[in-house]
């Protein structure tokens, strides 16, 4: 088994897939802040339940924002190696809180 000449968790080329990951990952949280934001200003007009809806957003931002670097240095240590896997829990988790606040979006409207 040959070593890697990079140390762990950097990769030989820092425009490979880790850096451009990590921006669409900062890109979805900055989504949903502001969703979470819009849900706020929505507050007055639909009343408690929009909070629901406030909380999947901004639950998901933050698992983002706190799960980031093991994103990070999962894939940059997979790159390394040469054998990486995909975070499909994380993408599911998200596809998830979508639906989610769909459903309750949904649901508050016709509540309301």
């Amino acid at each position: 088994m040959a070593r890697s000449r990079h140390p762990v968790g950097q990769h030989g080329d820092p425009g490979l897939q880790p850096e451009r990951t990590t921006l669409a990952w900062g890109r979805t949280m900055m989504a949903l802040v502001t969703v979470s934001a819009i849900f706020l200003r929505w507050l007055p007009q639909h009343g408690l339940p929009i909070l629901l809806l406030f909380a999947v957003a901004a639950t998901a931002a933050g698992t983002i924002y706190l799960t980031q670097r093991r994103r990070y240095r999962a894939s940059a240590q997979g790159i390394a190696r040469e054998n990486f896997d995909a975070d499909t829990t994380a993408v599911l988790w998200t596809a998830f809180a979508g639906v989610a606040m769909g459903a309750l979006g949904i649901g508050v409207v016709l509540a309301g």
